[in-house]
């Protein structure tokens, strides 16, 4: 939470598989555009973690297909739910991106993304 929080929505692991988290903790120096480089223990301690309670089946990324780019916001599942929003909702201010879930989804900070609690900014 710490770390990854820093810069953007501490993602929770259940939405990339295993797979997907080992590369992007690997990467880190070249994280999307950002040096988001750690210490060796703290890449160890978050990536088993991440490992530990990756996507595994079901709902969310669970259905085991890797994302392009290893992008949350290309997966199958993420566009699948996401389909009914417009591109004029994205590029507005207040939304800026798809990778800025607690936008609209008001409990993400929380790691809950139910329908329920979804406000779509003006």
């Amino acid at each position: 939470q710490q770390e990854c929080a820093a810069c953007h929505l501490a993602y929770p692991p259940g939405m990339l598989p295993a797979p997907s988290w080992q590369r992007l903790m690997t990467t880190l120096p070249r994280h999307f555009g950002a040096d988001a480089s750690l210490d060796a223990a703290s890449v160890k301690e978050i990536g088993d973690w991440l490992q530990a309670h990756a996507a595994k089946g079901g709902r969310s990324q669970r259905d085991g297909a890797t994302p392009p780019a290893d992008r949350i916001t290309r997966s199958a599942w993420f566009v699948r739910e996401h389909r009914e929003v417009s591109a004029a909702t994205w590029a507005r201010p207040s939304v800026k991106t798809p990778s800025n879930c607690a936008a609209c989804h008001t409990r993400a900070d929380q790691g809950d993304f139910n329908e329920h609690d979804i406000r779509i900014p003006r």
